[in-house]
């Protein structure tokens, strides 16, 4: 059987801000699996490709595939079903199959499409070998675990606990050539080195998905793979999508020891918890080649912070900034404006902080609740939610109000917390001398973005 794979078209503003394409390493996963197990399989990236629902279209009818698995997150699940009704109008023989973070938490609402024949729920490498593997020998669907169609739902696939048993992305599927950033070649290679996570952030969509078990990759496999992006794509910086990357300090101790041992120079950057962070650590990191971090200060109000549950404090959040700026790191604070409980006030409190705590840069994120989250199931229940269309699900468009905030209040909030941020000129004179002239162009791009 041939399976195409298929990362949607993206309508959404939210990827085209900063022009930032990256690879889709939830399909590149699977992929290589059904190569594994010896199932033909295709990957089309159609952002990447800059590709409207014509051309996939087109590539679909060309290529006649017998199952077409399209991913989708929120913000791109308008595009999928966009896709998979497509995908039944040129091949209506194939099996169309959903798959992602949006599907698996809404697959009753993706089944009414009579274009969608299946759902795979959860981490889907061994569900979709086991599906393509039934699909092909004629077995009962009701035996593959992990996907619900419109006559049943089956058992829960148990996730996968030996990561290192798993192939890296099928990369050679993918146009390693096209990902972008500021709209220019990325010269990054993304790297997941574990999934799950014991916190309880009531945003956190990937903890929902992946579960609150935390799994590693040992150090061996991280590093094997870091060098295979530089000798086989010639990456000059790896990113790690973790949700947490620092959050075993053993085994971030031996992926820098693996690094040194081995002479890797490429430089890498990856996400961090404030709480995760000791000065032995940043520097063991800065010496192995990290220059940066993605750091999640989320508010200036601690009223906020445990309303989310956190279980960070801003004394942390101070200390583990002046770290980085003691050690030259490079860092980008992640923000959230707009959760309950935030007024203009504590707003306005937070954009003053993040500017004290002089990050390298800073992303002020309107709070979005996804499905699958505690804190969408709140939401709803309390009737918070005043935008149901999901392609507005993007971190960009406010769809739920705060008690003093309107959401048209909140949309210029935000507009002022980039703007005032980025347009300091004591903060661009900084900037240039740190990272040069792209640092003008990346402005721009944010400010334009917002």
């Amino acid at each position: 059987m041939k399976v195409l794979m298929i990362n949607p078209p993206y309508n959404s503003s939210k990827y085209k801000f900063i022009g930032l394409v990256a690879p889709p390493l939830g399909i590149a996963y699977i992929a290589a699996m059904l190569e594994k197990h010896g199932v033909t399989v295709k990957i089309l990236d159609a952002p990447a490709l800059e590709m409207d629902h014509e051309g996939v279209s087109k590539e679909i009818k060309n290529y006649s595939p017998d199952i077409i698995a399209i991913t989708s997150v929120t913000p791109t699940i308008g595009s999928a079903l966009e896709t998979a009704k497509l995908s039944k109008e040129v091949c209506p023989n194939a099996v169309t199959v959903l798959g992602g973070y949006h599907p698996t938490f809404t697959f009753p609402e993706m089944l009414k499409n009579d274009f969608v024949d299946i759902v795979v729920k959860g981490e889907g490498e061994l569900t979709m070998v086991d599906l393509v593997d039934a699909l092909e020998k004629g077995r009962d669907l009701q035996e593959v675990e992990g996907i619900a169609t419109r006559d049943f739902v089956t058992e829960p696939r148990k996730i996968i606990e030996d990561l290192d048993s798993l192939p890296f992305p099928a990369r050679h599927l993918l146009p390693m050539d096209e990902y972008k950033i500021l709209n220019m070649k990325l010269t990054t290679g993304t790297i997941i080195s574990g999934r799950g996570c014991p916190y309880q952030c009531s945003f956190c969509a990937s903890s929902a998905m992946h579960g609150h078990k935390l799994r590693l990759r040992s150090a061996k496999s991280v590093v094997d793979e870091m060098e295979h992006l530089v000798n086989e794509h010639d990456i000059e910086m790896v990113a790690f999508m973790d949700d947490t990357f620092t959050i075993s300090k053993k085994r971030v101790y031996e992926i820098c020891e693996a690094i040194k041992e081995r002479g890797l120079k490429n430089y890498w950057g990856c996400t961090a918890r404030v709480d995760t962070i000791s000065e032995d650590l940043l520097k063991t990191m800065k010496d192995a080649g990290c220059i940066t971090m993605f750091l999640g200060v989320e508010s200036a109000d601690q009223q906020v912070l445990n309303e989310v549950n956190k279980k960070t404090n801003i004394a942390k959040i101070k200390e583990t900034f002046e770290l980085t700026r003691k050690y030259d790191m490079r860092t980008i604070a992640s923000v959230v404006l707009g959760m309950p409980g935030d007024t203009k006030s504590s707003i306005r409190n937070t954009i003053n902080f993040v500017k004290q705590l002089e990050p390298s840069y800073a992303v002020f994120s309107l709070a979005t609740p996804y499905p699958g989250t505690d804190f969408y199931i709140k939401a709803a229940s309390e009737n918070l939610i005043k935008i149901n269309d999901w392609s507005k699900y993007t971190l960009l468009s406010p769809v739920l109000e705060t008690v003093d905030c309107s959401l048209e209040e909140l949309r210029k909030l935000q507009k002022k917390a980039f703007t005032e941020f980025y347009l300091r000129p004591r903060y661009i004179l900084r900037q240039t001398r740190m990272d040069g002239p792209i640092i003008l162009k990346t402005i721009a791009s944010i400010v334009r973005g917002v």
